[in-house]
């Protein structure tokens, strides 16, 4: 129980961290991820907020990936996009009308910030290993049925997404492309680091076991 109660902590603390760099990178204005420029782009369209659509799109692709696979739901899956919804709907409201970037200075520090704060947050709700991640999972399915490797997989969905994103007016941008190349340079720095915190590792044992 103890062991479990640790694993979710570090789950919430990575996704509420990476809540906080997604919310940088929608108000950058100057693009979001494949993701979540489609959950813009619906709140564009349709209506209510980015974090329902994140729920909503979320348990979409867990019921996508439960097909897919013949197999059933991952219920704990849906957690994940349940908490990130929250959590981004949060941040927005936190930052209310104080963080606007109008100027491209302040739009592009925000972008890397939010950059660098998505990646910090999946490297450390990652090592939790409490529940997955739904687009995660589909990326390892497409994998599974094509014999394609996981970065081409990874591409092609989020080649998927930007393209549906641009037909609903998503957040796509310089923003979109930073996070596609950036995004796992960051995990593999901030991995060795989240391993000492969690395993009491030195640093350079956590890089050797990478």
């Amino acid at each position: 129980m103890k062991k479990m109660s640790k694993s979710f902590l570090i789950y919430f603390i990575g996704i509420v961290v990476l809540a906080f760099g997604i919310s940088l990178m929608i108000r950058s204005q100057l693009g979001a991820s494949p993701y979540d420029a489609l959950l813009v782009g619906l709140y564009r369209t349709f209506g209510l907020t980015i974090g329902s659509w994140e729920i909503i799109v979320g348990a979409a692709v867990v019921l996508l990936n439960a097909i897919a696979s013949k197999s059933r739901p991952e219920y704990l899956a849906m957690l994940t996009s349940l908490i990130t919804g929250i959590g981004i709907d949060t941040w927005l409201w936190l930052f209310g009308d104080w963080l606007i970037a109008e100027h491209i200075l302040e739009q592009s520090l925000l972008v890397l910030l939010g950059t660098l704060f998505t990646g910090i947050g999946i490297g450390i709700y990652l090592e939790s290993s409490f529940a997955p991640n739904p687009m995660d999972r589909s990326m390892v399915i497409l994998t599974d049925k094509t014999g394609w490797s996981f970065s081409k997989s990874r591409a092609i969905i989020s080649i998927v997404f930007v393209i549906v994103a641009f037909f609903f007016d998503g957040a796509i941008g310089i923003g979109t492309l930073l996070n596609a190349l950036l995004t796992g340079v960051i995990i593999q720095w901030i991995r060795p680091y989240v391993l000492v915190i969690l395993h009491k590792q030195p640093v350079q044992k956590a890089n050797i076991s990478q």
